[in-house]
């Protein structure tokens, strides 16, 4: 089994924001694959079916962002899963709004979300997807800027980014991850 896991906070409030490109990835997929992420366990909304002939868990914690390691934490050990077996969608700070960029492991970065899923899972191995929402204007808040929602004009980059996330996430189920990550990576925005 194969999970792939979005980021973000749950509820109306925070549904479009920046912190929620994770989840916005995950309806994308579950829309494509029609697999609805609806039934709660493991303090998440989890959606379980097949895509290209693998079984996939589709994750959306409910614990709040900061919490997020908590749920893929019981998720791990409900399933027996190794880190390989996850693949997790975030968002960026410091990357461009709508760039992707695919990650084998690494450190949190300053992201609270990953910060918890290294604490819980024990390691920085496991496979990202992480979606650039830019940084703020000087002055303003990190804090209330991943919670604000995207502008009109950043609308379109965020949908292609999540749209690209979604067939990243797929082809990981039957590529390997470095082959996913060269074919993601050359592909320019506005290209697809």
């Amino acid at each position: 089994m194969k999970v792939i896991v979005g980021l973000g906070n749950p509820g109306k409030k925070y549904e479009d924001t920046r912190h929620n490109v994770g989840f916005m990835a995950i309806d994308k997929i579950s829309e494509q694959w029609s697999i609805p992420v609806a039934q709660e366990k493991f303090r998440a909304l989890v959606g379980e079916g097949r895509i290209e002939g693998e079984r996939v868990l589709l994750v959306k914690p409910l614990t709040y962002m900061n919490l997020s390691g908590e749920s893929v934490a019981e998720i791990m050990k409900f399933y027996k899963l190794i880190p390989d077996d996850i693949l997790v969608i975030y968002d960026d700070l410091d990357l461009p709004v709508g760039q992707l960029r695919l990650r084998e492991k690494g450190s949190a970065g300053g992201h609270n979300g990953i910060k918890s899923l290294i604490a819980h899972l024990g390691t920085q191995e496991f496979k990202r997807a992480k979606i650039g929402i830019n940084r703020p204007l000087p002055g303003r808040s990190v804090s209330d800027y991943v919670l604000s929602e995207f502008s009109k004009s950043e609308q379109p980059l965020i949908a292609e980014a999540v749209e690209l996330s979604a067939k990243a996430s797929v082809m990981w189920l039957k590529e390997s991850f470095v082959k996913v990550m060269n074919h993601i990576h050359s592909v320019k925005l506005g290209d697809k």
